[in-house]
């Protein structure tokens, strides 16, 4: 019995040992979470059997894209820092859990990637030609790994040694995300669809800053005010010209990053309603935030945001948007990732209809090992199949997305 039927048997038995949501401590909460489908079990298993001995994942280079076996390309930081983030989404931890051993053996690995790699360098890694890196960014695998040693970060509260290695390698990428964002608020080295790098770069802000990290506001701000640039939402107009023409990634890259603006926008109009402020059917706009007692520049900013969320997610009510390119890449999977995420953020009421549509689209493209892959740029099983265990398990990690909310609102 080969190792991917294995690990697959192993958690057809394992599916029901994660009920519950698993706080950022490592700890278990009682509140009930989406069940992970049983289809998606199959495609962690086949994940974490793709690991190698050393703890890495790899997409496999921008020039031979027809590789697709797993253990035939070339580990990168990027892939491995996406893929254990899949695993820790699915309720594993460092400690605990079907996977704890590979988010171990994968941490180990790229803390040593992060200490070795110069503290003048854009990226951690001298590998390039990536899948992710051409298509998404150059430097893509630094703002992935921030978001991984984010998400590590709180379970190493029981190891100082441990701890001090991932803040300090938390804080070294940052350093080098910090560095490489433009003056319009986009990043540097924006690979086939740049707007993905600068919407990972925004992502990794965020988490960083949510777990305690010190991040520069004014560079976060522009970031945001880079993604909200690429929707007008009072036109429709989308601005694709660093989304390889794709009104998918633009849009989502939006709704992802605006989210945590947006939902702090409909908190203060809520509390100010609650307060006898504003009426009860009192919408969100820059008047009313105003009322609420948020300042004009803060009421305006805010406004922009909720308005442009909306936006967002009405758009991709339409099929011939949701499409992308025209067929599934890891660039698709990945937008439906941060559509998901922001609907984690804002609680969106919509939430639970996208979900089982989006359950049922993915289950249908799954293949019979259990992978997904895709079909023009970023075509890694590997890559394809993480995002989409991120896609369907963004509820479980929603406790972190919401304190990255709550980091942002204050």
């Amino acid at each position: 019995m080969n190792r991917f039927m294995q690990y697959s048997l192993v958690l057809v038995f394992a599916g029901t040992m994660i009920p519950h949501r698993v706080h950022l401590d490592g700890s278990v909460s009682d509140r009930k979470v989406r069940p992970v489908p049983q289809f998606l079990h199959k495609g962690l298993g086949w994940l974490a059997a793709a690991q190698f001995e050393n703890g890495g994942w790899g997409a496999g280079s921008h020039s031979n894209q027809s590789i697709r076996d797993p253990r035939a390309v070339q580990i990168d930081p990027a892939t491995t820092a996406f893929s254990a983030m899949a695993l820790m989404r699915s309720g594993s931890t460092l400690q605990d859990g079907p996977y704890s051993k590979n988010i171990t053996k994968a941490l180990s690995y790229l803390l040593e990637m992060a200490e070795a790699s110069p503290e003048e360098g854009a990226n951690i890694t001298s590998l390039t030609g990536t899948q992710p890196q051409a298509k998404m960014g150059q430097n893509v695998d630094v703002t992935l790994c921030a978001q991984f040693f984010s998400r590590v970060l709180p379970q190493t509260s029981r190891d100082g040694k441990l701890r001090k290695r991932v803040t300090e390698a938390l804080n070294k990428c940052l350093r080098k995300i910090e560095r490489g964002q433009k003056r319009d608020g986009s990043w540097a080295g924006g690979g086939w669809a740049g707007v993905l790098q600068s919407a990972m770069a925004n992502s990794a802000l965020e988490a960083a800053q949510a777990v305690g990290a010190p991040i520069d506001e004014k560079i976060l701000e522009r970031s945001r005010e880079y993604q909200k640039s690429n929707i007008d939402a009072k036109t429709g107009e989308v601005r694709t010209e660093r989304a390889a023409g794709v009104s998918l990634y633009s849009i989502t890259s939006n709704q992802r990053a605006t989210a945590s603006e947006a939902r702090d926008a409909e908190r203060r109009i809520n509390e100010a309603k609650r307060h006898g402020l504003l009426r009860d059917d009192a919408p969100v706009t820059k008047e009313n935030l105003m009322g609420a007692g948020a300042s004009e520049k803060d009421a305006d900013r805010l406004a922009r945001a909720h308005e442009q969320n909306k936006t967002a997610q009405r758009m991709l009510s339409d099929e011939s948007i949701m499409a992308g390119f025209g067929n599934n890449g890891g660039e698709e999977y990945l937008s439906y990732m941060m559509t998901a995420e922001a609907m984690a953020i804002t609680a969106d009421s919509a939430s639970n209809a996208w979900y089982q549509t989006m359950t049922r689209r993915l289950e249908k493209i799954q293949e019979d090992n259990g992978s997904w892959t895709g079909h023009h740029c970023i075509t890694s099983p590997v890559f394809c199949t993480a995002a989409v265990i991120m896609t369907l398990t963004a509820d479980r990690d929603a406790e972190l997305l919401v304190k990255e909310h709550q980091k942002q609102g204050k």
